[in-house]
């Protein structure tokens, strides 16, 4: 079965850290560009960061640029989101999301990152994990 699991969520106090890791079963993620988003409760699905497949873009939203860095590991068929200095309003179910190399680029000249919204057409999508962010 072809799928994406996501884990490491958890309950973690204001400022505090968490590591998720979205790993590929029956299918290598060299090939795709790969995302994270989140959704919190009564809210729409938002793009959080992604990472290219083939010079490792990166892109961030601005709402976690500095906080959260974006990984992959080819070898270990998995990919990270470190997240560090963790707010409230960081709390959510994230998602990851396997797409083609366009689905994630950044601009050589202007460095402008660009993250195809949720509503594209995702090859693959992880069945999420809880983040909740309080004291």
């Amino acid at each position: 079965q072809l799928q994406l699991v996501e884990s490491g969520g958890g309950l973690v106090q204001p400022g505090g850290s968490l590591r998720l890791s979205c790993a590929a079963r029956g299918f290598t993620l060299d090939y795709y560009a790969i995302g994270w988003f989140r959704q919190a409760p009564g809210k729409e699905r938002e793009g959080v960061s992604c990472i290219s497949s083939t010079d490792h873009s990166i892109y961030y939203a601005d709402s976690v640029k500095g906080r959260f860095t974006i990984s992959r590991d080819n070898a270990k068929n998995t990919v990270y989101l470190q997240m560090n200095s963790l707010k409230p309003e960081d709390t959510a179910v994230y998602y990851c999301a396997a797409a083609n190399p366009l689905f994630c680029t950044v601009e050589a000249g202007t460095r402008v990152g660009y993250m195809a919204p949720p509503n594209h057409e995702y090859d693959y999508w992880g069945q999420g994990t809880q983040v909740t962010v309080s004291s």
